[in-house]
């Protein structure tokens, strides 16, 4: 599998870089970003994996969040990988649509045409990212996963799919119920077709009825975010946790809204909450 170093940047005592592989699963040239914390220079470190929303790249949260700097204290690696699949031969949204396409993969294993070809971003990240990554940095098996909006559906969907990978999960503002949200309804619709069961594998107030191995979660959201109600869904969730007693705390935090500056507020939280439930490094 190829691996290029396209960037490297030190900070914190660390090393945040930019690598691009060729995907097996994507079928394309991907980047995803790695911060490394000064302790993985002589040790292997666990690896928190974070899933970013629509229209982003890997760089966003890497850029904007401050993450590095609780990471660098705790010894956490940091993967941000890519939205979607990439490249001129990657198909987009007919509309070039924010929300469908390039930059709004949902973490999903598409079956439709023709998005099946490359837009397997739940494998992707489940699979054939962490394998490249273990095989190629040092860290260890201790995995937690976080992600925000679209990334925060995508980080609860597959951690309560895989409750044996991951030691903890966590999201910022994420689209709980997305069977229920126009943008999940046009996103399934299209990278899954019009059977609406085969959404529910993808939709966390779906998967919690049907848990049966729990793992701790953390969720933020800003009463003042925009999406809310509309496109988040949050009391679906609430009501989902509160049915099944579900170890999930949910907080809402007034006046924040839905934007990195509400993430930067709070990811310090997140990854000590993170750290403590990998254990020590």
């Amino acid at each position: 599998m190829s691996l290029e170093n396209i960037s490297s940047n030190k900070l914190f005592g660390g090393w945040h870089k930019q690598y691009t592989h060729d995907s097996q699963i994507l079928n394309c040239n991907m980047r995803f970003a790695i911060y490394l914390p000064p302790e993985s220079q002589h040790k292997t470190v666990p690896v928190l994996y974070w899933l970013s929303g629509l229209t982003c790249t890997d760089e966003n949260f890497m850029q904007k969040s401050g993450v590095q700097r609780v990471a660098s204290e705790l010894g956490i690696a940091i993967v941000a990988p890519d939205t979607s699949p990439r490249g001129d031969h990657v198909p987009d949204d007919p509309d070039s649509a924010y929300d469908f396409g390039l930059g709004a993969g949902f973490y999903v294993n598409a079956t439709q045409q023709p998005w099946r070809q490359h837009y397997q971003m739940y494998d992707y990240v489940v699979s054939e990212l962490p394998e490249l990554i273990e095989h190629n940095f040092p860290v260890n098996d201790k995995r937690s996963i976080a992600g925000h909006s679209m990334g925060g559906h995508g980080a609860l969907v597959i951690a309560l799919r895989n409750p044996d990978r991951y030691s903890s999960v966590s999201a910022f503002s994420p689209i709980c119920n997305p069977v229920n949200a126009p943008w999940g309804q046009k996103a399934f619709m299209g990278y899954l077709g019009n059977d609406r069961e085969q959404w529910k594998n993808y939709d966390a107030c779906e998967l919690l009825k049907t848990s049966s191995q729990a793992i701790p979660a953390l969720v933020d959201q800003g009463s003042s975010d925009a999406f809310l109600h509309e496109q988040l869904h949050l009391d679906a969730l609430k009501k989902a946790v509160a049915d099944t007693g579900y170890p999930m705390t949910i907080r809402m935090q007034a006046h924040y809204d839905h934007s990195y500056y509400f993430i930067a507020t709070f990811i310090e939280d997140h990854i000590r909450f993170h750290s403590e439930n990998m254990g020590p490094v």
